[in-house]
Parts: structure tokens; sequence; C-alpha cells
């Protein structure tokens, strides 16, 4: 049984991050201030942490603005090999939803 603190995921098709309902505690990095090179860098380490402790959905906040940092993740994420998909948050065009493999 579930307790109201545990994490809160649905998914109906073959990718996790295609059909979510609800989330809740997953690990969010939040790059709100960086610069280009910080946030790849930032990105990146943030992958390879949440790969060792195998999780598979993460958040980044890039945050809206005029699409600098959204760029750079999305450059970034298409280039790593432990991502599996990457989309916009439904819900808030700030944030981005990663599944790793």
């Amino acid at each position: 049984m579930c307790s109201i603190a545990c994490d809160i995921f649905f998914y109906f098709g073959d990718s996790m991050i295609d059909d979510y309902i609800l989330f809740k505690n997953l690990p969010t990095l939040d790059l709100h201030g960086e610069d280009r090179v910080g946030a790849s860098v930032k990105v990146i380490s943030f992958i390879n942490d949440n790969y060792k402790s195998r999780n598979k959905l993460l958040l980044i906040i890039h945050g809206k603005g005029l699409g600098i940092l959204k760029n750079e993740v999305f450059n970034t994420l298409k280039h790593n090999k432990l991502v599996k998909d990457y989309k916009l948050d439904i819900f808030n065009e700030g944030t981005t939803i990663v599944e790793l493999y």
C-alpha cells in the first residue's frame, strides 16, 4: 500500500515519458542563473549520478526565457547515450522531463 509521501506515477505506453499523469518527488535539477557551459556540465553530472542511482525519470528546470538554456539542455541530452527520451513538460514549458535507460 502506498502512503501519502510515496511517488505517484502512472504510465500506459511503451515509454514512461509519453503517458505520465502525475509525478511527485522526482530528482530535479534547477538551472536558473546558469550559463550554457555551466548548465551543460551540471546536466551531464546530474544524468550520470541518477543513472548510477537507477532513477529512470528526471526533471530539469531551465526556465522559459529566450530558450538559450533549453536549447543547450536539449543539445546535451541529444548527445548523451544514457538518455532514452526527453520532452518538455506539457504542464510547464520551463521544465524538461528526461527518461534514462
